[in-house]
């Protein structure tokens, strides 16, 4: 099929890329003239597993770039809209840049068309869309509105995009429904996961994916109350956390506890210093909003939010319980994308906490395997970037982990103590098994479990064959 995907984004690139190695004939469309002669040449703008591999089979193929929406919109059944929907400052979505889409594409019709939501956008907007549409002189027979939200995480977008655990098409009408099925007909068949160029199948993938037909609103609901639900599983087990590290409980110990109730299940129930990113700080507030407009008070969400908020102040407290104070002191810092695996520092946790070190008058050398260069454009000219995480730790009187790379759970702990100016570790994301770092020489504190006594530390550092270095205290 003959689809447009608007924006050359997150969302859109993975889209655009995905339903060309499902077989359809793609145009990816943007405004942006720098960003698609860079795609156009086969760079991809961003930090994703398998993505430059699709871009690389399908580009002057079946993957094709434009800056002409009009002309995409005459060529094609289905145009998939994955332009921006900025929170505005009060929290709801900005729609700015879907209306201009939906104007433009009025004016381009050519026969029947499936213009489908692919952004995260509140719901009602598949009908504010069908309004704008036919107020620009689209005939209501021309089109349908659709909606198909995407559940990619970063870092594994591209998988999640050919091994969904469930496809959620919103179509008010059979016709609609009926197009939107056949786009997804290679995944839900079975068919694409027996070619021989099918991207590896994950572990946790059950194929073929469960197909989902619903209204245009509960579809628009679906993506805002997954995504609220899986920030309330992050703000939930943090604030159990706390609860933990008061009572001398383990965390980790409880949350595999939780984790292993089938009704539960483990995942997103990682304590740490907060979500972050491009979608749960936004999404989350945007259904706040949208709670508040129907009347609601949807106060789980705002203590969701408070939650989130309250890990960073509980992290920068241990950073002062292990150093007293922060002005003068230099900290080594690992992480500065929200999560690992990508280079997103979108409302990242790392960078919001290094930006309140630095006016805490602290001095910060930072590694990151793939976030370093889009943070060069927002923290300051104080901090230094390291090409190593020994590099970023050396002479700091702490090192602070705060993004959870894979690389950073592996580190050689007797080369990094040999780096550090004091043997401190803070660890915001429990990478660490607390016996083992003390083993090692080192006052290691983490989220929800206890931080061993400076006093055990020296005893458990001579016990294991070498001298403690002095503590700044």
């Amino acid at each position: 099929m003959h689809i447009s995907v608007v924006g050359s984004g997150y969302v859109g690139l993975v889209a655009g890329a995905c339903f060309a190695d499902l077989g359809h004939e793609i145009i990816l469309v943007d405004n942006d003239q720098l960003k698609l002669s860079a795609l156009k040449s086969g760079a991809v703008p961003i930090h994703e597993n398998f993505l430059p591999e699709l871009v690389a089979r399908h580009r002057g193929k079946r993957l094709n770039f434009s800056g002409d929406l009009s002309e995409a919109v005459r060529a094609s059944s289905a145009i998939f809209i994955a332009v921006g929907t900025p929170a505005t400052d009060q929290g709801d979505a900005d729609l700015s840049y879907v209306e201009s889409v939906a104007r433009e594409v009025a004016g381009a019709i050519n026969g029947y068309k499936v213009v489908v939501e692919k952004s995260t956008v509140p719901v009602y907007t598949s009908n504010w869309i069908r309004t704008v549409m036919s107020r620009n002189g689209a005939a209501p027979d021309s089109f349908d509105v659709a909606s198909n939200p995407e559940f990619l995480r970063e870092g594994t977008a591209v998988t999640d995009f050919l091994y969904p655990d469930r496809i959620v098409l919103g179509a008010d009408h059979e016709r609609c429904a009926s197009l939107l099925r056949e786009i997804y007909q290679p995944l839900t068949s079975g068919d694409y996961y027996r070619r021989q160029h099918a991207i590896p199948k994950p572990d946790r993938a059950h194929i073929p994916p469960t197909l989902l037909v619903t209204s245009a609103k509960s579809a628009e609901l679906i993506k805002h109350a997954s995504n609220a639900f899986l920030a309330m599983k992050v703000s939930f087990i943090n604030a159990v956390a706390s609860i933990c590290e008061s009572v001398g409980a383990d965390v980790e110990q409880v949350r595999q506890g939780i984790g292993s109730d089938s009704r539960i299940g483990p995942r997103f129930l990682n304590p740490g210093i907060g979500y972050g990113g491009s979608c749960f700080p936004k999404d989350l507030a945007a259904f706040r909003a949208v709670a508040r407009e129907c009347g609601y008070d949807f106060r789980l969400l705002d203590e969701v939010n408070r939650i989130n908020e309250e890990q960073r102040r509980l992290f920068l407290r241990k950073v002062r319980s292990a150093l007293w104070t922060l002005k003068g002191k230099h900290l080594g810092v690992l992480g500065l994308a929200f999560k690992g695996g990508t280079d997103d520092i979108r409302e990242s946790p790392a960078i919001l906490l290094i930006q309140t070190l630095l006016q805490e008058g602290c001095s910060v050398a930072a590694y990151d395997p793939a976030a370093t260069e889009r943070a060069r454009e927002v923290l300051s000219s104080k901090v230094e970037f390291a090409s190593s995480p020994y590099e970023a730790a050396a002479g700091a009187d702490a090192l602070l982990i705060l993004t959870e790379w894979d690389e950073f759970a592996t580190l050689d702990l007797h080369r990094l103590y040999s780096k550090l100016q004091y043997p401190i570790v803070v660890d915001g994301r429990n990478l660490y098994d607390p016996q083992i770092m003390t083993a090692h020489g080192f006052t290691y504190y983490s989220v929800g479990r206890q931080t061993i006594p400076p006093e055990s530390q020296v005893v458990a550092a001579a016990a294991a064959g070498r001298k403690s270095k002095p503590k700044n205290r």
